[in-house]
């Protein structure tokens, strides 16, 4: 019934109004003007791997995370300070060795999946201008390295996600280099979008930008030309790469770079032959806004849930957005997937593409606490940066690419603590956080945000105060079993506190 009192039939052809009684049963018995699904395909529906939603991640940027082979440092190696602010040029000599020294210290943690940034030979420390997929940066090791470090990594009951840069190429790489000595004669001419000949651009004096290129790039860096993914040998070699590091290495997961730049096509082509081998790889696109489009079963597995991540900041860490306007957009995000899907996404508050966040809190621990806890209590699977544990700091790259923080008397032992009794928080009530029927709670008036999840009876119930007063727990509400607070104490949060409790109904 509508607003005005009239019975209207909405069904596949849209809203009918039912003005008698031989209309309604035109509608309401007509087979066709419902909403139906003749036969379910097993091959149409959506798989996600059921190991990502266990899973919580912490990603490397391996240049800075620890340097545990010195023979393999760059000449113009810079002396370990995690207090440096690194310029886009400086190499610290972080490698491969030194994830693998490490490997306990994920474990204590309670991490069970690493993402590393671009590991493949590069000349720069980010390693995004890859020049070959099928070679370990020798600054990085060697594979006999890589290969080590997923077997320690599994044995240890970590899954090891690789960063998959096929939008571009560097242009130290082979194809680029023959194309610019050869030409509109060049074999690889056609695997880049040239507009003429010969490839020319106007340097600057910054290295990543120019104005004025005769080829499409990533961004405005001449160094890293895009490549033309409709072509047919440039599939088969960008897919020969992707296969070729899951059977040589038993990698777990593909994350891809500037996914939304690729056709869909080729994505298709690319989870088709990755899952061909490994049914779980987890294949994850970097897409900052909403991905709908990529993520119906037949691309990816998730998203960098950046579009998440913003609405969390912009209230927490910003105060830009009331409540419910935070809770709408986290609501829209939902809506646009499967529960499947949200299960899976990965969730995260910084990267090494964006500012690290205790920075963006104004070095507040207390809202970063509460966002941490936020961000862990939803569906999808969260992610921590490196040296997050430890409350490192950080503004736009390349300051949020500093070196890993291992100096003891400079490391936050209270942040580590409470980041790993959130991350056994996490493991412990993983089945109800990921599956468990999502209700919210605002008061916008007072800055205040709730909600529970549910699963049978077990029932979690969280609530954070963003505003400037205390807040007063009504004691309708069952606290008798509190696993999680901060600024808590008898039934009242103070400002930037929190509380997170479970019961059974």
């Amino acid at each position: 019934t509508d607003n005005l009192g009239a019975s209207v039939f909405y069904g596949d052809q849209g809203f009918e109004a039912l003005t008698s009684s031989s209309n309604d049963d035109n509608s309401l018995m007509g087979a066709n003007n419902y909403f139906k699904m003749p036969y379910f395909q097993e091959i149409d529906r959506f798989k996600a791997p059921e190991w990502v939603k266990k899973t919580v991640w912490y990603q490397i940027f391996p240049e800075r995370f620890a340097n545990g082979d010195t023979s393999n440092d760059p000449s113009e190696t810079l002396p370990w300070r995690s207090g440096d602010h690194p310029t886009a040029e400086s190499f610290y000599g972080g490698d491969l060795q030194g994830i693998i020294k490490h490997l306990d210290h994920f474990s204590q943690l309670g991490i069970n999946g690493l993402y590393l940034t671009p590991i493949f030979k590069a000349p720069t420390n980010h390693k995004y201008d890859t020049q070959d997929y099928f070679e370990i940066d020798p600054h990085f090791g060697t594979k006999e390295d890589f290969k080590l470090l997923v077997e320690k990594a599994h044995a240890a009951g970590i899954r090891v996600m690789l960063d998959a840069v096929f939008n571009h190429i560097g242009d130290q790489s082979p194809q680029w280099q023959d194309v610019i000595a050869n030409g509109r004669q060049s074999k690889y001419a056609d695997w880049f979008h040239i507009h003429d000949f010969p490839v020319r651009y106007t340097p600057t004096d910054n290295f990543e930008y120019t104005a004025d290129a005769n080829y499409d790039t990533f961004a405005f860096t001449p160094h890293m030309p895009k490549l033309n993914t409709a072509n047919p040998e440039v599939q088969d070699y960008l897919i020969d790469i992707a296969t070729y590091w899951i059977e040589e290495f038993d990698i777990d997961g593909w994350r891809l770079d500037v996914a939304n730049e690729v056709d869909h096509h080729f994505w298709k082509k690319f989870r088709a032959a990755t899952t061909a081998i490994k049914p779980d790889i987890y294949i994850l696109g970097e897409i900052w806004t909403s991905a709908q489009s990529w993520l119906q079963g037949d691309e990816f597995s998730a998203v960098m849930n950046y579009a998440f991540t913003g609405s969390i900041v912009d209230f927490f860490a910003k105060q830009q957005i009331s409540p419910s306007q935070m809770v709408h957009k986290l609501n829209a995000q939902l809506m646009l997937n499967r529960d499947q899907t949200n299960q899976v996404m990965f969730n995260l508050l910084d990267s090494h593409d964006a500012p690290r966040i205790l920075t963006v809190a104004n070095n507040n621990k207390a809202i970063v606490k509460q966002m941490y806890t936020f961000m862990f209590l939803q569906q999808g699977t969260p992610d921590i940066y490196y040296g997050s544990e430890y409350a490192m700091t950080g503004h736009q790259d390349p300051d949020n690419r500093k070196p890993m923080v291992w100096q003891s008397d400079q490391q936050d032992a209270t942040m580590y603590d409470f980041l790993k009794q959130l991350i056994q928080l996490r493991h412990d009530y993983q089945t109800v956080l990921s599956e468990g029927i999502l209700s919210w709670k605002t008061d916008d008036e007072k800055n205040i945000v709730g909600f529970t999840r549910q699963l049978g009876k077990t029932k979690i119930f969280a609530i954070f105060n963003a505003g400037n007063t205390n807040y007063e727990i009504p004691t309708s509400i069952d606290i008798s079993h509190i696993i999680s607070e901060q600024l808590y104490n008898k039934h009242i949060i103070q400002p930037n506190g929190f509380l997170v409790t479970i019961f059974n109904q």
